[in-house]
């Protein structure tokens, strides 16, 4: 974090904090989401992350860009908070060389499409600077044409992942009209000088200075001239992109304040949270298939209406047919109501159409089947044999990161049961969903 002196007055504000990013689109998403008349960006943009860094100061044995939640490493959530935006050609990603072979893996398992991985330096300055110069090698693989060659280039950490496109919409503009610019947060804490002996020394005036942040942009003319001209201290010991185009290029950057999702995986506890942000938003909303059966419907309504009360949003649909078919590429979340029933037809079909799509590759999808049934309708034999099916059904699609439960639920002529009942399901399905839980995958709960 370096500290930007300013000539605005500061507000005071709320300390910076884990705060909700936007939807993870689908990967069909990822070509289309662009808002007809905004984040129109009619120039070439590309991307650096540096990612050579040890992890110290989470105290882990793995580069904490490499350290994984639900499934996978955080430096491929930042990579797809890139690879969503439609505008952005190339992400270059720097990296040590003894981690060259983790990064291509990564990038292979997760189909990455925009990745190219260049060795990093022994410090930050250092990769980013052999990123920067990997872009200019494209240009002289496109036969020295100025097609390969980035007009913008955002530099941005592999830890943040949490970066949206409206704000990157923001820097890439701001630096082509001024050469440079960066992303600010106001001041946390007032920061001290202390003396020799630890003692204090001054202070700061906190609100004539900001924290420079990620992401940053720069024209690619001036970045590559700052790290022609810098000095072996400025790669040594130097962290400021932004310092380093004015010093070396004369270019004062324009100085942007950025959202709250800006902040920085640095400790082991940064991990947690930032996999509770991708829970919760995931969480957000399901998808309900009936088959257009009338008890389903009926059940299903009464749900969506419970997990209403519980902040959820249920889209209730026959299936996945038609126009319904963009919840097949978009939801996270599936409930598949079954009525009266004793076999799984309906949700292994639903599992094999998520399985043909890949939809588990970038995140884990959960499947809950609903299933209504009356007290004598299945037989002693039935009753044991579900809850192995189920859990069989289970463990294969967990294979392919889709988490299965199963809820029983029993219907009931006294209307005040029935209103239980129901919310109770509404509560399990959300706690399944939210927590993702693969301790709980292929248990049938009784609600």
């Amino acid at each position: 974090m370096e500290l930007s002196p300013i000539n605005m007055p500061c507000d005071e504000r709320e300390p910076d904090r884990p705060a909700q990013p936007g939807t993870f689109p689908s990967r069909e998403a990822d070509v289309s989401a662009q808002l007809p008349g905004e984040r129109c960006v009619d120039f070439p943009v590309s991307v650096v992350l540096p990612a050579g860094g040890t992890g110290e100061r989470t105290g882990l044995q793995t580069p904490k860009q490499f350290c994984s939640f639900l499934g996978r490493p955080l430096i491929s959530y930042t990579i797809q908070a890139f690879e969503r935006v439609s505008w952005i050609q190339t992400i270059v990603v720097a990296v040590a060389k003894e981690n060259m072979d983790l990064m291509m893996d990564i990038v292979q398992r997760f189909q990455h499409r925009k990745v190219r991985v260049v060795p990093g330096g022994s410090t930050r300055h250092r990769s980013i600077c052999n990123g920067v110069l990997a872009l200019g090698e494209e240009e002289e693989v496109e036969e020295r044409s100025s097609a390969g060659r980035p007009k913008v280039v955002i530099i941005h950490d592999a830890v943040r992942p949490f970066v949206e496109e409206d704000f990157l919409h923001k820097i890439a503009i701001a630096a082509k009209e001024q050469g440079a610019a960066g992303a600010i947060r106001p001041l946390v804490s007032t920061v001290i000088a202390t003396t020799s002996e630890g003692y204090l020394d001054h202070s700061l005036e906190r609100a004539k200075f900001r924290a420079s942040e990620m992401p940053q942009g720069f024209t690619y003319e001036v970045i590559r001239q700052a790290y022609e001209r810098c000095t072996e201290s400025d790669f040594e010991f130097g962290t400021e992109c932004l310092h380093l185009a004015l010093q070396y290029c004369g270019t004062n950057a324009k100085l942007i304040e950025g959202p709250p999702t800006l902040w920085k995986v640095t400790y082991k506890r940064d991990l947690a949270a930032a996999e509770s942000i991708v829970k919760e938003t995931l969480s957000r909303s399901a998808c309900v298939l009936t088959g257009g059966l009338t008890q389903a419907v009926a059940l299903a309504e009464a749900l969506q209406k419970a997990a209403a009360a519980l902040e959820m949003e249920l889209d209730v649909i026959p299936d996945l047919q038609g126009d319904h078919v963009r919840y097949l590429f978009g939801a996270w979340n599936f409930i598949q109501v079954s009525v009266s029933r004793d076999d799984l037809s309906e949700v292994e079909t639903l599992l094999l159409a998520l399985q043909a799509e890949n939809r588990a590759l970038l995140h884990p999808l959960v499947v809950i089947l609903v299933h209504l049934s009356c007290s004598e309708e299945l037989s002693i034999s039935q009753r044991v044999a579900q809850p192995a099916a189920i859990m069989d059904l289970a463990s294969k699609a967990k294979l392919q990161n889709i988490l299965l439960y199963g809820i029983q639920l029993h219907q009931s002529k006294d209307g005040d049961l029935w209103e239980r009942s129901v919310l109770k399901v509404a509560e399990i399905a959300s706690a399944l969903i939210r927590e993702r839980s693969p301790a709980l995958v292929g248990q049938l709960l009784q609600a």
